[in-house]
């Protein structure tokens, strides 16, 4: 894995990790394909539930990639308990931005991690 700094300052307001992976096709992928998505994303859900470190809000499907979504208060704690099953999905290229604060905010720093 690599990973960057990109941004500026660290913000208070929730962060956030979002991965991004190609998926089979133009489209949404195969089904099966989506079936791996969907039995990662109850495991994503559980454990960031579990370790009380945010939530998983949900993923996009569309022009040959899903991206997954995940919000709380530190970016580090919620990417730790979900960089192992991020990892074990099969797609690539794959990458994980972790952003420490406010979208809307043109100073919050990000971090992009290469799977």
């Amino acid at each position: 894995m690599t990973d960057a700094v990109v941004g500026g300052a660290e913000g208070s307001v929730e962060h956030a990790v979002i991965a991004r992976y190609r998926m089979p096709g133009d489209g949404f992928g195969e089904p099966g394909d989506r079936a791996v998505v969907r039995a990662a994303q109850k495991l994503l859900a559980q454990v960031i539930e579990r370790a009380g470190v945010g939530e998983f809000d949900g993923n996009e499907f569309g022009g040959g990639e899903v991206v997954l979504f995940a919000y709380g208060p530190d970016a580090d704690a919620l990417f730790a308990v979900m960089e192992p099953i991020l990892c074990d999905l099969p797609f690539r290229p794959a990458n994980v931005v972790l952003r420490y604060g406010s979208a809307s905010d043109p100073a919050t720093a990000e971090r992009l991690v290469e799977l």
